[in-house]
């Protein structure tokens, strides 16, 4: 099984991109974007000078539970850079997501609770509303976590968008918002 078929096995339609898209991606962008990939796990992310975005981490079921995940965001973190990633919200029908979201919370990561995201996806045309958690060596505010945000969703999922898909993404204004009033509540506490 090559990588692309792994990640759209592991992730739900409406968050994979085209196989032609990430290729692209990783041809035209690949001074940023990059792929880790090795018999147990595919790595998708976009390095930027500021941060790091995780595109796509998957572990194979047989490797799970075996430290690689931990190594993997480990080669990233010495880089000393915040690193942004998107997951599902928390679905209790699907023990997948607590688990996905306990693995991170073991890692340090936080969850930006002043971040809203939900973008409409183009495979079904659904709204779906995601998570960001983040992990900061330097405790960046989650302001300086959304304009990452906002950079990485620009660049990288609405990247040449019409041409893969043949519509447009929504523009980030609609999709990303930040709450400036938002209590700084814990999705990952009582994980």
């Amino acid at each position: 099984m090559n990588w692309y078929e792994k990640l759209n096995q592991y992730f739900p339609i409406e968050e994979m991109k085209s196989k032609e898209h990430m290729e692209t991606l990783l041809k035209e962008k690949s001074s940023i974007y990059h792929k880790d990939e090795g018999k147990y796990h595919v790595l998708m992310y976009a390095e930027f000078d500021q941060f790091i975005f995780i595109d796509y981490l998957y572990v194979s079921g047989e490797a799970r539970g075996q430290g690689l995940g931990h190594q993997l965001l480990e080669k990233l973190k010495q880089k000393e850079k915040p690193i942004i990633l998107e997951v599902e919200p928390i679905n209790y029908k699907d023990s997948d997501t607590e688990k996905r979201l306990r693995f991170y919370k073991r890692e340090g990561f936080e969850h930006a609770s002043k971040i809203g995201y939900e973008r409409r996806s183009l495979a079904t045309n659904e709204v779906n509303t995601m998570e960001i958690l983040y992990w900061s060596p330097g405790h960046e505010n989650e302001e300086a976590i959304f304009e990452g945000m906002k950079k990485a969703y620009k660049l990288i999922h609405t990247y040449k968008d019409i041409d893969f898909y043949g519509e447009s993404y929504e523009p980030v204004e609609e999709v990303l918002s930040f709450d400036q009033k938002h209590e700084t509540g814990d999705l990952l506490k009582d994980i």
